[in-house]
């Protein structure tokens, strides 16, 4: 039963990155990679926004039960966050100066929060 369950939240997820790449294309976004992997973890988006190199965090809640969207990209999850994009960066050899950002996206049942510049 877990098993069924990890997978149906697994495509909850990604519908709702998906929506938040819808969005984020509507402001001028160029998305150039959905879920990148690291030894660290995962970073739903990466995206161009003018000169920045833009990774974003997406997170979606039924409710406000277990927390806000946005609280839940704590410092931990922000740390790996920042990893892994220094692995992004190495693997795709990208200059050092590259200016960089971290966006969050909360969705909260379908109101979507995006805030620029998060962490």
């Amino acid at each position: 039963m877990a098993g069924k369950e990890l997978k149906q939240n697994r495509a909850i997820g990604i519908s709702w990155e998906q929506k938040a790449a819808e969005y984020l294309k509507e402001k001028g976004y160029s998305i150039l990679q959905q879920n990148f992997y690291s030894q660290f973890g995962e970073i739903d988006l990466v995206a161009k926004d003018g000169k920045y190199l833009v990774f974003v965090e997406v997170k979606y809640r039924t409710s406000r039960k277990v927390g806000d969207p946005i609280e839940a990209v704590d410092k931990k999850k922000q740390n790996r966050i920042k990893k892994t994009a220094a692995c992004y960066c190495l693997k795709h050899a990208l200059p050092e100066d590259m200016p960089c950002r971290f966006d969050v996206v909360g969705i909260l049942n379908d109101a979507l929060l995006h805030i620029e510049d998060a962490f």
